[in-house]
């Protein structure tokens, strides 16, 4: 029992740690797009490529970085299980 509560455990903290970069993402893309939109890369604000490119970015690698993590967790899980 006590394995499975370290996974569930270790779930959450990835969950939420995952969450927590979503938000500042996307609070950060929001916030300071007015501030960064006095730089500008090919004569578009860096605003706009942070809210179009960047984000969506910072999306996909959270999304992978999820699916790799759990892949290992439930692995190690797993593994315990067998073993006992």
């Amino acid at each position: 029992m006590a394995d499975r509560e370290r996974h569930w455990r270790a779930t959450r903290r990835l969950t939420a740690t995952l969450l927590l970069a979503w938000l500042v993402t996307s609070f950060c893309a929001v916030f300071f797009a007015r501030e960064l939109a006095g730089f500008t890369i090919f004569g578009w604000p860096l605003s706009f490529y942070l809210a179009a490119q960047g984000a969506s970015l910072a999306y996909l690698a959270i999304i992978g970085i999820y699916a790799w993590r759990m892949r290992r967790l439930d692995q190690r899980h797993r593994r315990h299980r067998e073993r006992d």
